[in-house]
């Protein structure tokens, strides 16, 4: 009898799990293919592809908010990587005394409420002249991009023995030229995720790109949330999925770039 009641409870618990992931996923897909679906009726009236057309005809607004949602994206990226990777080799190869207090710093801005400091963040940048300015995007989306480009570069670093590193500067290599030839490639894999989750979250970003980007820049998450609260659930819906798709795929390819042994390294 305890057994059945294991198993049942196992089972619900997993079907719960099941439709708090999936049954959002269900109702996207089903306004993304819905042509007619109104109140009272539980599913759509009419299928069809018409406003899929809608979104990816070329002098769709879509086209180009997802144009501008992934160069910043890449900038971001960019930026990020350009400040994470030595600072992430400093905090995972050198001793540093205050190492766990640099990194404990780094999550400060994930610790207030994202509204509160992009609202600060819009109103320094009206003043200065970057509100409404990709540069002024990129800034915002790098703020938490480098929180989680820094502590996975450090991790990556620091899951290099550093036995390879001593080996290649015995064998006559300068120390610069041992740091480019042995250990940046071995932490490449880390840091080519560290990409990954960076361009994600700057793909997904819209609370610090409206504080900051309207109404000159419109990304496509920007477009999906007017289209949402102007009634255009269909158009909301295929913009969604259409963001839903490179997570999905990025995530895929993290699994196969992030070693148990850099993961463990985090923190």
């Amino acid at each position: 009898m305890s057994a059945w009641l294991g198993r049942a409870l196992r089972g619900a618990v997993l079907g719960l799990l099941a439709y708090a992931i999936f049954a959002p996923l269900a109702n996207l897909a089903l306004w993304a293919v819905a042509v007619r679906w109104y109140y009272p009726y539980k599913l759509p009236l009419s299928y069809g592809f018409r406003y899929w057309y809608d979104v990816f005809k070329p002098t769709s607004d879509a086209v180009a908010s997802l144009g501008t949602s992934i160069v910043i994206a890449v900038i971001t990226v960019a930026v990020c990587l350009l400040l994470a990777v030595p600072a992430g080799y400093a905090l995972g190869r050198a001793r540093l005394p205050a190492r766990a207090l640099i990194l404990s710093i780094l999550l400060l801005p994930q610790a207030f409420p994202t509204v509160a400091v992009y609202l600060n963040i819009a109103r320094l940048f009206y003043r200065v002249g970057l509100n409404g300015t990709i540069a002024g995007v990129v800034l915002v989306h790098a703020v938490h991009g480098l929180v989680i480009a820094v502590w996975i570069a450090a991790a990556a670093f620091a899951a290099v023995d550093t036995e390879l590193e001593l080996a290649a500067r015995n064998m006559g290599a300068s120390a610069v030229r041992a740091v480019f030839t042995v250990t940046l490639p071995l932490a490449a894999p880390g840091l080519i995720a560290s990409a990954i989750f960076v361009f994600l979250e700057s793909l997904d970003e819209f609370t610090g790109t409206y504080f900051v980007g309207v109404p000159e820049i419109t990304t496509l998450p920007l477009m999906m949330y007017n289209a949402s609260i102007n009634g255009n659930y269909q158009i909301a819906a295929i913009t969604a999925l259409v963001l839903l798709v490179p997570s999905i795929v990025f995530m895929l390819a993290i699994e196969r770039f992030l070693s148990t042994e850099t993961l463990a390294k985090i923190g």
